[in-house]
């Protein structure tokens, strides 16, 4: 089979862990008999020093075009002043926009190898094995109004949280449904107590409850959730919330699996069958950390882990996804790491071996 992946690298340490991704994928085609075509383009950063625009139309046009997108992470200190009128943020927001990509599902796994190295207990840790499902087309990214401006008081700013029941419904059914193939509990994450959106969001979610009588659906108010991530993490099992809760708790989750570098995510235009494949985008939740830019040292796990994401969602190939899920636990085990994660009696490697390594265990 041939498959057409659109690869957009990104910014900072992004072109560094794509590329150890994309050999990876390469490996799994040599293995299995497949032909993966790498088509590149440009966004974020890479794209406004280029074209002047975060993302362009044919790199809009190249991404439709193929199976699936495989991105790296964008953005750095080059682009961040606040009057900018473009920033790299912004050819990702429209990525997820034009696409239709509502559905962000980011997996957090603690490997037995790893669970004596977060900065928490090990018994409080090990064994946690969630699905954070985040809305990713709605909310405070993509409101309106918002906008700045300058008031005989001084300057003032809004941006505006908006959701519709047509937005909240469709993402809590990706949590109901994901939860049904998993361990049947949903935790649906608001700040009722406080936000109007929220008191929908929750009102939409008691009333799909008795459509999926087999998921046991309980609700969270995020602040209090977030705490409880640090506390009793494994009592989780799917997360669902709307676009900046989803962004905060997922950062705070990846201190459980140890480092962000390990985790990987899937932004999907539907409700991910178990057959069916469903066009998506994948990227690893990190961000391009552009002061350890080309020195090999970034960990390419998380892209490496997007990557088998793809194959399983997008491609329909799961036997080829647990190829790469297990080479990535092969090296592990045989005690090679990267920096950010490295302990006593380890290998440390840089990004380009860590690389190699799981290509040659596929």
């Amino acid at each position: 089979m041939k498959y057409d992946i659109a690869v957009l690298p990104g910014d900072g340490i992004g072109p560094e862990v794509v590329a150890e991704a994309a050999r990876v994928l390469q490996a799994v085609g040599r293995r299995y008999g497949h032909k993966f075509a790498l088509h590149y383009g440009y966004v974020g950063g890479a794209s406004i020093d280029r074209y002047g625009e975060a993302l362009t139309k044919d790199t809009l046009k190249l991404c439709k075009k193929c199976h699936a997108v495989l991105l790296g992470a964008v953005g750095g200190p080059k682009w961040d002043d606040p009057l900018g009128k473009v920033r790299p943020e912004d050819g990702l927001l429209a990525l997820r926009k034009e696409l239709k990509l509502f559905a962000n599902l980011r997996p957090v796994k603690v490997l037995p190898m790893l669970a004596n190295h977060t900065t928490l207990k090990p018994e409080v840790v090990r064994g946690v094995d969630l699905l954070v499902v985040r809305e990713l087309t709605g909310g405070l990214y993509f409101g309106r109004p918002k906008r700045r401006w300058q008031t005989s008081r001084g300057r003032r700013a809004v941006d505006t949280m908006s959701y519709s029941e047509m937005e909240i419904e469709r993402i809590l059914r990706v949590g109901f449904e994901l939860a049904r193939r998993r361990k049947k509990k949903l935790t649906s994450v608001d700040k009722a107590n406080v936000l109007e959106s929220s008191r929908l969001w929750r009102q939409i979610a008691t009333e799909l409850g008795p459509q999926y009588p087999d998921i046991q659906l309980e609700h969270q108010l995020v602040d209090s959730c977030s705490m409880r991530l640090i506390q009793r993490p494994t009592e989780f099992d799917v997360i669902v919330t709307e676009n900046t809760f989803g962004d905060i708790l997922t950062d705070e989750a990846s201190m459980l699996a140890g480092s962000m570098g390990m985790l990987p995510s899937a932004s999907l235009a539907g409700i991910p069958k178990k057959s069916n494949s469903i066009f998506g985008l994948y990227e690893p939740i990190h961000g391009s950390s552009p002061k350890r830019a080309g020195l090999n040292m970034a960990n390419p796990i998380a892209t490496i882990l997007s990557s088998a994401l793809m194959l399983r969602y997008s491609l329909g190939l799961k036997k080829e996804a647990e190829s790469i899920e297990k080479a990535v636990n092969k090296v592990l085990n045989d005690g090679y790491r990267t920096y950010e994660i490295m302990s006593d009696d380890m290998t440390k490697v840089g990004t380009r071996e860590m690389g190699d390594l799981i290509a040659s265990r596929v």
